[in-house]
């Protein structure tokens, strides 16, 4: 392969596309709960997708930079190579992408911005925009910055937040711009069940990350108790669901996302049971795709 072809790869590999999917979770329970109202609006949804994607590859190019920079990136680690840890891709060149789409992100925010509120709502769009700026934030500073909060242990937090109460909370908002505090349930369903996917791949770098400094919830837990964290996590999604369900069916299709049960049960068994950190990369995938047909399911079963 020519030199100009490995280094496509190499940026399509730092983008890890297989992290996208996850990331429109959040807009696609939104719609789903703002459809359910009458209220799906496709131009906002359009620019929540593009703004989600961009922010999650500028939080693929951050933690690639910031876990090579502080080391939790090294030949200890468990999971797949990183682009600026094995040298295909220069530090400088990292930065400069990560500005790019730092701007991306916050003129498809804008945009979005625009399309939901006009000139009208002022206060609306300042608040927005002030969350949008979190977000990149949060992107960026996860293990990219002068001090990552990643290495602190608060990585947890700020999915849970930003995949789940902003992400759905904030897509649902956009288009129909009232408040229904019923749906933090399910905001929160997607909050955990994103989280959790975060801790699989927590659980399987300890080692690494406990050598690099980066005191993960799992560094701090151990692996025995990180394990009942993450069983705690899809309960505690699925929970959060079915009390919604049970506060607004109006029919049976509404239970439909218990066909994700038997997934999450899976995958907490196998993360029980599993010692070995690469063992455990494939149940990483597997959690992603369960959150997926838990929204797809638990959406279908809102609008039938």
């Amino acid at each position: 392969m020519s030199s100009s072809g490995s280094k496509v790869k190499a940026w399509i590999s730092a983008f890890r596309l297989r992290t996208l999917p996850l990331a429109l979770a959040s807009i696609g329970m939104g719609s789903f709960l703002a459809a359910a109202e009458g209220k799906f609006n496709l131009a906002v949804v359009g620019w929540c997708m593009l703004t989600t994607l961009l922010l999650q590859i500028l939080s693929n190019l951050a933690n690639d930079y910031g876990d090579t920079k502080h080391g939790a990136d090294s030949i200890h680690r468990q999971g797949p190579q990183r682009a600026v840890q094995a040298g295909l891709i220069t530090p400088g060149q990292m930065k400069r992408a990560m500005v790019i789409f730092t701007l991306l992100s916050l003129f498809s925010g804008l945009m979005l911005l625009w399309t939901a509120f006009g000139h009208e709502g002022l206060y609306l769009f300042l608040l927005f925009l002030g969350l949008g700026l979190a977000a990149i934030w949060a992107a960026i500073n996860y293990t990219a910055g002068a001090k990552p909060y990643g290495y602190a242990g608060l990585g947890d937090i700020s999915v849970f937040l930003f995949f789940g109460l902003v992400g759905v909370g904030g897509t649902y908002f956009l288009q129909t711009q009232s408040l229904n505090y019923r749906i933090l349930l399910p905001a929160a369903s997607l909050g955990f069940f994103s989280t959790a996917v975060l801790n699989v791949n927590n659980i399987r770098d300890i080692e690494s990350d406990r050598l690099a400094g980066k005191y993960s919830l799992p560094v701090r837990l151990g692996p025995i108790k990180a394990r009942i964290y993450h069983l705690v996590l899809l309960t505690a999604g699925f929970l959060a669901s079915l009390f919604f369900v049970l506060l607004t069916s109006h029919n049976n299709w509404q239970f439909l996302f218990l066909l994700a049960l038997p997934l999450l049960g899976f995958n907490g068994w196998q993360v029980w049971r599993i010692r070995q950190s690469k063992a455990l990369d494939p149940y990483l995938k597997q959690m992603a795709l369960t959150t997926l047909v838990f929204v797809v399911s638990f959406g279908i079963g809102l609008l039938l």
